[in-house]
């Protein structure tokens, strides 16, 4: 009798929809939290559930790859739900036309930014060159960012992870760090956010402002075509 829970475990454990299940349920989980602290910055629900379903994995003795071949669902997603994004911005398209010098000099001025002194802090304290390749592109939502390390020579799959790491400090920042800032328009709050922490700083913003999820989602999208045309002549310069 004791080998039928282990027996049924090693079953579902190889199922797929066991990890899209968990993925959700974990997600579900760290919402609520999130929503009963009132959105508290430090009460991230993505970073919550990344906890959730690592500590999960680390129980069951699950691989990485047995675990995404179930929640690839969610991966495959992340496409669709960044052309979405474009619901916001054509119902604020007015708004939008009214800022777009400014938002245009804030983007070429944030991605060089954002690039440049990543790069440069990480060369400073020695770091590898194929890690340097694969953080740049830190700031640009996860699938454009890996394709754009896989296509340098860097490591898609440590993109990935910082790629995460920088949208959730981004998520948990922004709101006390605009705040302290006096910064009280919801355009340069979401734009600035989407510009530097991507999905994750843009799901944050909309949670804040419909207006600065807008933008945010406009700072994200445009971003990853920036980047993408200046990455490479970028590196190019400083690793020469």
């Amino acid at each position: 009798m004791s080998d039928q829970p282990f027996a049924l475990w090693v079953y579902l454990s190889q199922t797929p929809l066991l990890w899209l299940t968990v993925t959700l349920g974990a997600y579900v989980v760290a919402d609520r939290i999130s929503h009963a602290t009132k959105r508290n910055p430090l009460c991230n629900p993505v970073l919550m559930a990344v906890v959730l379903i690592a500590l999960v994995l680390w129980g069951t003795a699950t691989s990485y790859p047995v675990y995404f071949e179930g929640a690839k669902f969610v991966h495959f997603l992340l496409g669709p739900a960044t052309v979405a994004l474009a619901i916001p911005l054509y119902e604020n398209r007015r708004i939008v036309m009214r800022a777009l010098l400014p938002m245009l000099m804030a983007l070429v001025i944030g991605s060089v930014t954002a690039i440049v002194s990543a790069v440069w802090i990480a060369q400073l304290l020695g770091v590898p060159r194929q890690i340097l390749v694969s953080l740049a592109p830190k700031s640009v939502t996860a699938p454009v960012a890996m394709g754009i390390t896989e296509t340098l020579g860097g490591d898609p799959a440590l993109t990935a992870i910082l790629v995460m790491l920088t949208g959730v400090i981004g998520s948990i920042m922004v709101t006390p760090l605009m705040n302290a800032l006096g910064m009280t328009d919801w355009r340069a709050r979401g734009f600035s956010v989407g510009l530097a922490s991507h999905g994750i700083g843009t799901a944050r913003a909309f949670q804040v402002h419909s207006l600065a999820g807008t933008f945010a989602g406009i700072a994200m999208a445009l971003n990853a075509l920036v980047t993408a045309l200046l990455l490479p002549v970028i590196l190019r310069l400083i690793l020469s």
